[in-house]
Order: structure tokens, then sequence, then C-alpha cells
């Protein structure tokens, strides 16, 4: 009898991608979808999902924009009957590392009656190279409404492996991990590494949360706007100030440092202008 394939939800982005091929790698049966896919998946178009759920056995739930946007909660919900109905067997959720509105989202799988695993991630080095904070780091300027709080920046390549392992192993059945690098950093610490890494100036600059949401509203519009500056303030407000253990707990071994993210990216070329 053959595998099911993992469905992996969020096949394009920072991790869904990284897990795609790894999955494939290791000879797992994997269907990546996203709203480009065949059959699409697109969290605003219920009708999409039942098709891209058919046959799966474990599922990578990835939500976007984020989990603590309104309405996350009830998608999560309608996502996991609907998993239920098409036999999928367990469900791996990332989630935000000490957001409020993913924790209610957390809850919902949890009591799904499906095998799952939560992985909840703090602040991706991947932001740097990948994401929104690419074009800040080329100019030169990181300005965060984050003050002098520290993160435990973690590598997307560490949530991939992680996910993996849950997708694919039994004993991660009923796990939730926190997800964090080996060490706290400030912004501006992130910033000095990135500096010496790339070997060119790039400064922190920290601003006001209004500063913030007024320079992301002209360039993401306000709804994006809104979302990352509350998703900075909460994590400004000390409750990430920890380190997690789950790369060790799940792999058995210790998270990527920031550092060492930062010597591969610079080599990659990534920052340079």
């Amino acid at each position: 009898m053959s595998q099911p394939p993992v469905l992996v939800i969020g096949s394009t982005g920072k991790t869904g991608r990284r897990i795609v091929h790894r999955l494939a790698e290791r000879g797992h049966p994997v269907k990546g979808v996203s709203r480009r896919s065949d059959p699409p998946f697109d969290w605003q178009e219920p009708s999409t999902w039942s098709a891209a759920l058919r046959g799966a056995g474990s599922v990578y739930v990835s939500f976007f924009p984020d989990l603590a946007v309104p309405g996350a909660r009830d998608a999560i919900e309608a996502l996991a009957s609907c998993a239920a109905r098409a036999g999928v067997e367990r469900l791996v959720l990332l989630s935000g590392r000490g957001e409020a509105g993913a924790q209610l989202c957390e809850a919902i799988v949890r009591d799904s009656g499906l095998d799952h695993t939560i992985i909840q991630a703090s602040w991706f080095s991947q932001n740097f190279t990948e994401g929104h904070l690419l074009r800040p780091v080329l100019d030169g300027v990181i300005a965060l409404p984050v003050g002098d709080a520290v993160e435990p920046i973690v590598d997307a390549d560490d949530i991939a492996d992680v996910a993996v392992a849950a997708l694919t192993e039994e004993r991660h059945s009923g796990r939730t991990y926190e997800l964090t690098g080996p060490r706290l950093l400030t912004f501006a610490e992130v910033a000095a590494e990135i500096s010496k890494a790339a070997r060119r100036t790039v400064e922190y600059l920290p601003i006001s949360p209004g500063q913030f949401h007024a320079a992301l509203t002209q360039e993401m519009g306000p709804e994006t706007a809104g979302l990352l500056t509350d998703l900075c303030a909460e994590m400004s407000d000390g409750r990430n100030a920890s380190l997690g253990h789950g790369v060790r707990e799940a792999l058995g071994r210790e998270p990527r440092d920031f550092g060492d993210f930062c010597s591969a990216a610079a080599a990659s070329g990534v920052w340079e202008p």
C-alpha cells in the first residue's frame, strides 16, 4: 500500500518551500499547494480546500498572512474540520511564539481530535534576506519600533527540519515545540552581526510605532502596516525574552546561531548592493 502524501500548505513561503524540498529529497511523497498550484489552495477561498486536502496523510499548516489577524481563528477551525472530513490524520501548525491570536489557533488544533504538533517560532533570520527587511539591510538602516527588546532569532532551516520530523515521525505526536535561536539579541546587535558578515555598515534605528506604521502604510497598505506594527508591539514587551529548546527537543541538536546564518547569507551575495 502506497504511503499517503504529505500536504504542505504555503509551499512557496519561507518554511514551506524548504519543507517540500526536504521531504522530496528524503523520498517522502509530498504535495505542495498555494494559490497558484494545481489544485490551488487559497485561504480566502474555502471552496479550494477539499480538493487540496484529498488523499493527504499529514498536513503542514502555514497561515497567510499571520495567525494574529482577525479571522485566522475561524479559518483554522474550518480547515481542521475540512481536514478531518478528508481523512487527514495529522496537522503540524506553524505558530508565532508569544502571539495571543496564534495561541487561540493552537487551541483549536489541539482540540480538533486530529493528531498534531505545534511549532511556535520566534523571529526568522530569513526576514533579513527573503522578507520585508531585506531592502532596509541593503539601504543600511533597519528601522523598527522595538527599542532595546531582545529576540532569540531562529533560522527557517531549523523550523523546516523540525516540521519534517513532525510530519513523518510518530514520536512528535501531541508535542509543542518552542523554536528559537541559541541566544538573545537586541536589534542593534542584529545590525552589528549583519555588518560584520556583509563587511559594510548596517545600523539599527529605533523609531516610534506611529512612524513605523506610517512608513509601512505607504509601502504595503494600512492592513499589513497595522499587523506588523501590532506584532512588533507584542515582541517588544518582553514576552519572548527567553530561549526555547524545541530544536534540541525535536532533533537532538542545537539551533543555528544568527552569526553563522549571517556568514552564509553574506557569502551567497544576497546583501551585495
